[in-house]
């Protein structure tokens, strides 16, 4: 015989089942991410699988250090380099050590060369941070992310084109330095500002003992703001969608309702650890597996977060010294055995000296070589011609100076002929007087150049004659040619034929 209320129970029992489990269905179904509006699934699963334990906070701000610290030696030796070429009217610059051109030019093309790889590995490593779900929080958000967006890409086109300078290839239609001066403070003023909206992460991860755990694995503080997700990143499908025109828009990509929202989610396990191994997983429910003489599952996931990092940084590490090691030798004699990459090669050409601009390019042929070639010398009150014989007939001195030349590459040679000041002395005029040269091309934006009274009057600028003890090759500047201590190589004029005293 039936209890009927035994029945009744079991009915009500079956009941409450059957609308819990329409419950759960329904909850399952709207946390499945492949239920999810396309917009917000395509970011979520992007994040998920870009996750990684190489791509956190602390990677950013170590791999941000090292380009800031590269692009501000850039910054501060492409100023010098500029205003070499072009002084301000009070400017005066150093001739001591004679090799300061060499040594700061050098180290501007190396530092931009190892920006390359350290580059890619920042924009590799916060990648993530480029597929928030919302892609932009508010104005200053958005002012943040365009700022950002304006130093990659200023990054890219200073580094690519200095790049493609120093193979003095130019295949673009935009003059080359004078855009990458302007560049020059595009990319620091945008720097500054990144640096400054990502200042509570830079100190928070500065250092790495504050970054990670006793078992090696990420520290997360969601209190600073970073926007790269933690590895093992759970499906960010529960937030709703933002108020304001972003809203708006997602949900008009999506096609969603004007109300709608998403529900809470379940996060997926998309490319994330077991929850085993992560804190508080199953070592903190079952105490008594940390007694087990194996390493627990937390300690072996910090191990193999370790090593992703160190295999991580060890590869970029590689990447950036290899670069600059095959390419120094053009600038240092200490790397010259293992310049591989490098444009110039030292020792190569003409007496044992590489050329940047030869004769037949400059168009001089005919009257660099002509036997009438005379030097016109011209003082305050006193203009004087010398031919080749009557400027050695001056008396001739020789130094050993380096040619130093915008694109990186640079080489030591023993020069000599008339120092300056002796020449200028013949004209009647003061041995610390600005100086106009002038070449015998007819074009070129190097054909005139200016020469401050700092150089005219030090004893080792000389109208060079010889090179190496031979005479000067056509292609390094027969009949005469300026070289004077810490200058770049594109001032010191080749095949000169008037020098006029300004002041």
């Amino acid at each position: 015989m039936r209890d009927a209320d035994g029945d009744d129970a079991r009915q009500g029992q079956h009941a409450d089942h059957g609308e819990h489990g329409r419950e759960q269905m329904a909850v399952t179904k709207s946390h499945d991410p492949s239920r999810l509006p396309m917009l917000r699934r395509l970011l979520g699963d992007s994040r998920a699988v870009l996750a990684s334990p190489n791509r956190n906070a602390r990677s950013a701000v170590v791999f941000g250090r090292l380009l800031g610290i590269a692009f501000v030696i850039c910054f501060g030796t492409g100023l010098f380099s500029h205003f070499l070429q072009d002084p301000l009217p009070w400017m005066r610059f150093p001739t001591r050590p004679t090799q300061l051109y060499q040594f700061t030019q050098g180290l501007h093309i190396t530092a931009g060369i190892a920006i390359i790889p350290l580059l890619f590995a920042k924009l590799n490593t916060v990648m993530p941070a480029l597929l928030q779900d919302p892609p932009v929080r508010g104005p200053l958000h958005l002012l943040e992310r365009l700022s950002i967006a304006v130093f990659v890409s200023a990054a890219i086109v200073q580094v690519g084109t200095g790049l493609v300078n120093t193979y003095q290839w130019y295949p673009w239609p935009f003059p080359f330095r004078q855009v990458h001066y302007a560049l020059s403070y595009v990319l620091i003023g945008s720097l500054v500002i990144h640096i400054a909206t990502k200042l509570p992460i830079i100190v928070r991860y500065w250092r790495a003992r504050d970054s990670y755990d006793a078992e090696g694995r990420f520290v997360r503080d969601d209190t600073v703001g970073s926007e790269l997700p933690p590895y093992g990143l759970a499906h960010p499908a529960s937030a709703p969608y933002p108020r304001g025109l972003v809203g708006r828009v997602m949900r008009w990509v999506d096609g969603a309702p004007a109300a709608s929202t998403t529900g809470g989610a379940e996060p997926s396990r998309a490319s994330r650890p077991d929850d085993e191994s992560r804190p508080g997983g199953q070592d903190a429910a079952d105490p008594a597996r940390n007694l087990s003489p194996e390493p627990s599952l937390g300690v072996r996931a910090g191990r193999r977060e370790r090593i992703a990092r160190r295999g991580f940084f060890a590869g970029v590490a590689a990447a950036t010294a290899g670069v600059v090691v095959l390419t120094v030798g053009q600038s240092s004699k200490l790397g010259e055995p293992f310049n591989v990459f490098a444009p110039r090669q030292r020792g190569r050409g003409p007496a044992g000296l590489p050329v940047n601009r030869t004769a037949r390019a400059a168009g001089v042929l005919a009257t660099a070589t002509a036997a009438d070639w005379t030097l016109t010398v011209v003082g305050p009150r006193l203009t004087r011609t010398f031919s080749r014989a009557e400027l050695v007939a001056l008396g001739m001195t020789e130094v050993a100076l380096p040619i130093s030349c915008v694109e990186g590459w640079s080489q030591m040679a023993r020069w000599k002929g008339i120092r300056m000041r002796d020449l200028l002395a013949t004209v009647q005029a003061e041995p610390s007087s600005e100086v106009r040269v002038t070449s015998l091309e007819r074009h070129g934006g190097y054909r005139i150049m200016d020469m401050g009274p700092e150089y005219a009057a030090d004893p080792t600028t000389l109208v060079a004659l010889e090179l190496n003890g031979a005479t000067l090759d056509l292609d390094h500047g027969f009949p005469a040619r300026i070289i004077a201590p810490g200058r770049p190589g594109v001032l010191q004029t080749k095949w000169i034929e008037r020098i006029e005293v300004r002041s």
